[in-house]
Parts: C-alpha cells; structure tokens; sequence
C-alpha cells in the first residue's frame, strides 16, 4: 500500500462522516492524525479475523467487504463507494475485525486509528450521533435482506443484486460504472458462478439487460424492479 496525501478540507465527500464535522475546532488534532494510502485493485487491506486497526473511509475508489461462510467461501457482504465507511462491523465490540476488505480499482483511503475513533465518540457528540444512525439503518438493511433474500428464487437474488449494483454505482455509457466478475456477482447474491452466468444469458434474451465486454448494462429497470416487487425492492 502507498502512501498518499488526502486532505479532508478538499474532499468532495459529503457523505463522510469524517468531512461533515472537519467544521468543529474538536475535529482539527484528529484530522492531523489520520493517515492515508492507495491500494492498488483486488488489493486486500482488511483480513478477516485481524486486530482492529480503526475505522477506513473511502477518499476516492470502491471496496468490496467479504465475509467467510459455509466451506471457507468468501460472501460479499458489501459494496462501497466515495465517502463510505469501511471496518464498522466490530469497532467497539470486538478486537478482531469481522470482515475482508478488498479495492475493486485502485483507491485511496483514509484511515482513523481505534485510540483516535475512540476519542472522537467521546469529545464529538454530533459526529457519535450520526453514526449512531449509521449503524441503525445499516442493522435495518441487514435484517430486511435477510427476510428478502430466503424468499427469493436464484433469478430474483441476481435481479435484485443487479438492481443494487446500479443503484450504489449508476451506469456511464450505458453499463454499470463497476467492474464486477461473474463470481463476484454470484458471491454477493449467495449463488453460484454457473448459475449467475445462466440467468443473465436469459435476461440478455429478453433484453432486460445488455453485457459489453464482461460489463453489464440494465435496459429496462422498471420491468426487473416489477420481477421482484413482492419481495418490497428497496
């Protein structure tokens, strides 16, 4: 990983919980401290099961979190952008973190030490009630996913992994603005490759979505959202 200047006062993140509050004079020694660095794609800088090193947020680049499940298979439990946070799961809780994190391109990131977090939930009460929120929604999220995904058929989980990709990412030149395997898709929908592979040949046909290289673009979005509609799309 190389180092690498981030500067929250330039940082067009609004959503970083970080750059929200660089405005309170308590934020300013804890900005000084911060380090930040690039890794280089499919570059892994969070393990699975190592000492907490703080809290991670994304300056510019996108991240997949993962998580290990049945037979030591790595799930994709997350996929984040500019602004996001990263190593959430556990802080506070735990002194291992509970997740993988991977760069899916090359990405700066910014990062707060446990001791520095630590001090700034105790002295930064607006920026502890933000992520007091955070973590709501994101438990909300978590548990209607769950609900979501074991009433759903294999060609449901794809659509709605699809829906949610371009939802996160949006779509440049009519595909979706990240680079995803097939694999990966499949990891993220809890499927296999073999089958994510069947059910987007069958999508093309019905020209419900297109694919250009092993990118993949979404045609007719209303018509996916109606396929999985019972299962309240969010």
């Amino acid at each position: 990983m190389k180092e690498e200047l981030a500067t929250c006062s330039t940082c067009v993140n609004e959503n970083c919980f970080i750059k929200k509050h660089i405005h309170l004079e308590q934020m300013k020694n804890y900005i000084d401290r911060k380090r930040s660095f690039t890794c280089k794609k499919t570059q892994q800088f969070i393990i699975e099961g190592a000492p907490i090193q703080g809290l991670y947020f994304i300056y510019k680049g996108k991240v997949k979190t993962v998580k290990t499940g049945i037979n030591g298979r790595e799930q994709i439990v997350r996929l984040t952008k500019d602004g996001d946070t990263i190593g959430f799961r556990g802080f506070g809780t735990s002194k291992r973190y509970l997740i993988g994190a991977y760069a899916l391109e090359n990405t700066v990131l910014c990062n707060f030490s446990n001791e520095d977090m630590l001090e700034i939930l105790h002295n930064v009460p607006d920026l502890t009630f933000d992520l007091m929120l955070f973590y709501a929604e994101e438990l909300n999220k978590s548990e209607n996913n769950i609900r979501k995904i074991a009433h759903m058929n294999v060609r449901e989980r794809v659509i709605d992994t699809l829906l949610y990709i371009d939802r996160k990412f949006g779509q440049s030149n009519g595909v979706i603005g990240v680079d995803l395997s097939r694999k990966e898709i499949a990891d993220f929908a809890g499927t296999t490759e073999e089958q994510v592979i069947r059910v987007i040949s069958s999508l093309k046909r019905e020209l419900l979505i297109k694919t250009v290289g092993k990118k993949i673009g979404l045609i007719n979005t209303d018509k996916l959202k109606m396929e999985i509609e019972e299962h309240k799309y969010l």
